[in-house]
């Protein structure tokens, strides 16, 4: 069975990701929490499916890598097709996998994994989703295929101008 990709993309202008520093410190540690809500499209950024919205927690900071990880909780939102949920451990640095959770309407009963890949970190990355108990749910306009992953990737002009053709039934903005 195929499965769907996203391009998840923060256009920043969502005010996004905010840092909350939670100690006096003013460099990001230990325990500093890191909302965010991203836009996201198919796979071939072709249609606006929706957002991500969450939070992550950070945890560790890898000064040697550049990066960090994180405990991250956050939702994939697809209008009409319902929503994913994921959380786990997630690395900045290098390719993880987080666990599915749950989702609703086409998505009740899911789970699985979703592996996000780092393009161009915390701007672009983009998301195989391995789900499980889905069935043949999944709509034609989840499962396009995608365009190879690289930094000077957008989304079409229709899709980030949200033309009616270029986005799903009541995509979450």
């Amino acid at each position: 069975m195929r499965q769907p990709n996203v391009s998840e993309i923060n256009e920043r202008d969502r005010g996004s990701p905010a840092y909350l520093r939670l100690s006096r410190k003013s460099v990001n540690s230990l325990g500093h929490l890191v909302p965010f809500s991203n836009k996201v499209y198919t796979g071939d950024l072709q249609k606006r499916l929706g957002i991500t919205a969450g939070i992550c927690i950070l945890i560790e900071i890898k000064t040697e890598n550049k990066g960090c990880a994180v405990v991250a909780i956050y939702s994939f939102y697809f209008g009409d097709y319902g929503h994913i949920s994921v959380q786990g451990p997630y690395l900045t640095y290098e390719d993880t996998f987080l666990a599915v959770t749950g989702g609703s309407r086409i998505f009740e009963g899911v789970y699985g994994q979703v592996k996000p890949h780092q393009i161009v970190f915390p701007f672009k990355l983009f998301y195989t989703f391995y789900l499980k108990d889905i069935g043949d749910l999944y709509s034609q306009e989840l499962l396009g295929k995608p365009v190879e992953p690289t930094p000077a990737i957008e989304p079409s002009p229709a899709a980030n101008a949200c033309d009616p053709q270029a986005t799903i039934d009541n995509f979450t903005n």
